[in-house]
């Protein structure tokens, strides 16, 4: 069997995958807060870990792996959209209201997300269909003594838990002088972190021990984890900016609810993401979300391409010059797919570079070169392991068009030189363009009508870049 390696964020090491059990891999990533569409950012770590249960189902079995990625539904964004609605004239509840939003932004996200190829996961929970199991959780850890209930609120008592810290790598003293915390004159010490908060007429809210409220953000992950996978499972992965504090703070309410489990074994992070080098901010006018791409004609397949191009712990920079190589380079190996069928097991070369530590870069390296081989069978096997396996009808027409528009440019090009060529009596600036594009893969066809330009047998349209 394969062995996996990946960089474990608690250990800060790249180990040897060892699941709980082998029968049953688990695997939980922190979904979106469904207030809105999913912006590129948000779209990296479902490639990273779409990519990752890929992996996982070929090595495992799929049969035996269990993928759980949440959807927060309780937000202050969602309520303040349910409000404004509300204002508005509509006349259905606050939580109707809410609720409509949430279904809307969900189903937004699934098509989004779809578009990039990503799997569905096997769960999909939303945290308002688990207030019973957070409140059981929270009501556990008051009777620990890990948690303590003042005004409503219940609060999590961070020094009660020695091990905090130990992911984000720094002390309490030291997170309480560097760190954003929630100024409450009711909490014991300024760490603590809110577990319910009491909620008004005009706010979404539920029954508890501590009068009408709604759970804080924290415990919703813990409690729809240990729901569907138990008091420890294998893998725990979502975004760098995710780390601290809301990790950190799962695992001190899980270790504590559930002292004999040990939460997740693993602890995966990917990186941030950039746009054309800067920070994405809405200031600077970069902010894309996934749908904006996409409507401008952006293929899903290219997307994903463009960020399965960096490893999933270096930083990560969109380009337009990074998604135009993609779809010139997937435009390409689609081409020679003709009527190939996919190996009936991916390269080894390839399952080997994504078992170390998820190297998706390398694997790409790798495909280039079973292309340059022609192992046609073997790419199409290595593209269905990156969740590239589909070319949609809209990605073909994008690149044809593509293509099209490009070798009218060339034409008309080669017509004027042409032209010039007759006039001056010097054909080398002609024959050089013709060697060219032939070596592109380009049949040149010139008759006493004109020149038409024929991709043929082994057209390159990366090779015409440059002629351009």
């Amino acid at each position: 069997m394969v062995t996996i390696r990946l960089t474990n964020s608690k250990t800060r090491k790249k180990e040897d995958f060892i699941p709980l059990n082998p029968d049953d891999v688990r695997m939980y990533v922190c979904g979106p807060t469904v207030y809105d569409r999913a912006h590129l950012g948000n779209a990296r770590p479902v490639i990273v870990f779409d990519t990752l249960y890929r992996l996982l189902r070929h090595v495992h079995g799929a049969d035996h792996v269990t993928y759980v990625r949440n959807f927060t539904d309780v937000d202050d964004k969602i309520n303040a959209e349910a409000q404004r609605r509300k204002a508005a004239g509509r006349t259905e509840t606050l939580e109707a209201l809410i609720r409509e939003r949430t279904e809307e932004t969900i189903a937004w996200y699934h098509a989004d997300m779809d578009a990039l190829g990503a799997l569905r996961p096997d769960h999909e929970p939303r945290a308002t269909e688990y207030i019973g199991a957070m409140i059981a959780m929270i009501e556990g850890l008051i009777a620990k003594d890990h948690a303590y209930a003042v005004e409503g609120h219940v609060l999590f008592r961070v020094r009660s838990y020695r091990d905090y810290g130990a992911l984000s790598g720094r002390s309490v003293d030291d997170m309480i002088a560097g760190a954003r915390v929630e100024v409450a004159p009711f909490k014991e010490d300024p760490m603590d972190f809110v577990l319910w908060k009491p909620s008004d007429a005009d706010l979404p809210g539920w029954d508890s021990p501590w009068g009408r409220g709604r759970p804080g953000w924290h415990i919703e992950c813990s409690a729809m984890a240990y729901e569907l996978l138990g008091e420890s499972f294998d893998i725990h992965g979502g975004g760098l900016d995710l780390q601290f504090p809301h990790h950190e703070n799962e695992i001190a309410q899980s270790a504590c609810a559930h002292p004999h489990g040990a939460f997740a074994k693993v602890w995966l992070h990917n990186e941030m993401l950039q746009v054309e080098g800067k920070k994405m901010s809405k200031s600077l006018g970069n902010f894309f979300t996934v749908r904006d791409l996409l409507d401008q004609g952006i293929p899903g397949e290219v997307i994903r391409f463009v960020f399965l191009m960096t490893h999933y712990r270096s930083p990560m920079d969109w380009t337009a010059e990074k998604a135009r190589q993609a779809e010139a380079t997937l435009g390409k190996w689609h081409r020679m797919k003709g009527a190939a069928k996919p190996a009936a097991f991916p390269p080894p070369e390839v399952i080997d570079a994504l078992a170390d530590d998820l190297n998706t870069s390398l694997a790409i390296t790798r495909l280039h070169k079973l292309a340059d081989r022609g192992d046609v069978p073997g790419l199409l096997a290595g593209l269905e392991l990156l969740g590239l396996e589909t070319i949609s009808k809209d990605f073909l027409d994008i690149w044809r068009e593509g293509v099209k528009e490009t070798l009218e440019l060339l034409t008309a090009r080669f017509g004027e030189e042409r032209a010039a060529a007759m006039s001056t009596k010097d054909f080398s600036a002609v024959d050089a363009l013709k060697s060219t594009l032939i070596a592109a893969g380009v049949e040149v066809r010139m008759s006493k009508a004109g020149v038409e330009l024929v991709p043929g047998p082994g057209f390159d349209p990366e090779k015409l870049e440059a002629i351009k």
